[in-house]
């Protein structure tokens, strides 16, 4: 049976057969602010979680931060499912959609979360996440006034936010590094 990306990296992590519910635990829910919270047991939310592996962000994960995309700790990290589409999977069973906003005149375009997928040509090469038309594999970190989240942007070309320091990465699934 040939299985998908996301099969492998849960088993990964999880050594119970293939479509086993996971078990109960304690999990973490998405910031609103500069420091996560967490909710009592239920059931555990499942995806992967996104990660970037160079300096100055070494093994920051993507997250919602107040409603907004950013890299940040761990252990506020988001859980996501990665297709055509990439989805924020929340503890109550709904989910945001990683989009780009498209309508910026820089090249870098901001991510955004909606309710709605608009950015369709998410993949994976390896366990590297690109935009697959256009092929696009580069994002920029940028700083915030709060040292333990960076602003996440796709880089099409040599722009930067003025004022920020902001650094070229790529984002990772963290089973597959």
């Amino acid at each position: 049976m040939r299985r998908s990306v996301m099969e492998w990296c849960d088993d990964m992590f999880w050594s119970a057969p293939v479509g086993t519910p996971p078990p109960v635990t304690t999990i973490p829910t998405t910031t609103t602010g500069s420091s996560p919270t967490t909710t009592g047991s239920g059931a555990a939310v499942t995806g992967s979680q996104i990660r970037t592996v160079q300096a100055p962000v070494y093994h920051f994960y993507l997250q919602n931060n107040g409603g907004v995309p950013a890299l940040g700790p761990e252990a506020s990290s988001g859980k996501f499912t990665i297709g055509g589409t990439i989805s924020l999977n929340n503890a109550d069973g709904s989910k945001l959609y990683l989009n780009l906003n498209n309508t910026a005149t820089t090249s870098y375009k901001p991510l955004t979360f909606g309710t709605t997928a608009t950015t369709t040509n998410w993949g994976l090469e390896g366990d590297t996440i690109i935009t697959t038309n256009p092929r696009q594999l580069n994002f920029i970190a940028c700083s915030t006034s709060n040292s333990n989240f960076y602003d996440l942007f796709l880089q099409n070309g040599n722009d930067t936010p003025s004022g920020r320091s902001c650094s070229l990465q790529t984002i990772h699934l963290p089973c597959l590094c």
